[in-house]
């Protein structure tokens, strides 16, 4: 075996150590996470944002071509020989796997094995009682009934216009967690993925690769605050999908009305869900028909996916999750709203303002 052979086996190596081995959550979250994932982030998101087309696109693509390189050598080797170049075809392969693996943990995937926010929070799940679910219930129809006349009377904002309207909303609640340095935010954009997005019924998602915030092009205009927020979660490196959810709701309180009611859209039926019949219809027979209807449109709008995809993506996603050391896997989505209820502390005064 040549240099170039031990350095394959020494990639796919070192990749699966990295996967294995225990990373301490305190060191992750000092030196990775608050220090060398942000500083990475300053540069790559806003470069991202120069570029009016997706560079994950572009990565995909040439991942894909380099696997099919790999395979085509193969095929190309003739029938005699094939056998004999079957195994360092499936090196090439393996290594070119493990170079992407170990590229994803220094860019992104090491925020996954941070400190949980939910200690920084001090969220005990026994504390999430069935009346704190309720109030919080209440006061989301409350707020959706007082912002809905306001929002009607201006336009929504356009994708490429959040980063400026929400720029400093981001930072600040990056700045109440408790970051030094913040991340930047980035500039929503369109995938080539956008038609698996609707069928997939995926809102969005941060590329581990660019740090790029790519969008459902079908989100609708008073769910796209959040959404965005939700993603720049991801940005600020968070990447437990609850966290993010945290993350994006301090964002929209600090951001204008229009986010605001973005984000109470979002919480109303996740809170709703979780309650027993009577006080689930209380709830909801609080709600006025304005922000009543905007909930329709979503549910509908979620309800254009088409079910096996939706299955599909959800199984492949929860493996990549649990893959990650993210234990509750794709359930994490449904801890939102008990951070939020752990966290009032944060972010009532902001819903105050």
């Amino acid at each position: 075996m040549g240099g170039v052979g031990r350095a394959r086996v020494a990639i796919v190596v070192a990749a699966g150590l990295m996967a294995v081995l225990p990373t301490p959550a305190p060191w992750v979250e000092a030196l990775y996470s608050r220090r060398l994932y942000v500083a990475a982030q300053n540069v790559l998101t806003p470069l991202s944002n120069l570029v009016p087309f997706a560079l994950f696109d572009l990565l995909a693509a040439a991942a894909a071509g380099a696997a099919l390189c790999c395979c085509n050598a193969l095929r190309r080797a003739g029938p005699g020989r094939r056998l004999r170049a079957l195994p360092a075809a499936g090196l090439r392969l393996a290594a070119l796997a493990a170079g992407l693996y170990l590229v994803f943990l220094i860019v992104w995937g090491l925020n996954y094995r941070r400190e949980p926010l939910a200690a920084q929070l001090g969220h005990e799940p026994g504390r999430v009682t069935s009346a704190a679910l309720s109030g919080l219930g209440f006061e989301a129809a409350d707020r959706l009934n007082a912002l809905h006349p306001v929002v009607q009377r201006t336009a929504w904002p356009a994708p490429e216009a959040l980063p400026a309207r929400l720029g400093a909303a981001f930072e600040e609640a990056q700045w109440r967690l408790g970051s030094g340095r913040t991340a930047r935010a980035g500039v929503p954009k369109i995938t080539l993925l956008a038609p698996y997005f609707r069928l997939a019924g995926i809102d969005g998602m941060v590329s581990p690769f660019s740090l790029e915030v790519l969008i459902n092009p079908s989100v609708l205009p008073f769910e796209r605050p959040w959404v965005v927020a939700h993603e720049w979660g991801h940005l600020a490196g968070y990447a437990d999908e609850s966290e993010a959810s945290f993350v994006g709701w301090l964002i929209c309180l600090a951001g204008d009305d229009a986010s605001r009611y973005s984000a109470w859209l979002y919480l109303l039926p996740r809170v709703v869900r979780r309650l027993d019949e009577a006080p689930r219809g209380r709830v909801w027979a609080r709600l006025d028909a304005g922000p009543a209807g905007d909930l329709r449109a979503a549910a509908a709008r979620a309800g254009e996916a088409a079910p096996l995809v939706r299955r599909n993506a959800n199984r492949v996603y929860d493996r990549y999750l649990r893959a990650n050391r993210v234990e509750a896997g794709i359930a994490s989505y449904g801890g939102a709203v008990d951070l939020i209820l752990a966290g009032a502390p944060f972010w009532r005064r902001l819903a105050e303002r």
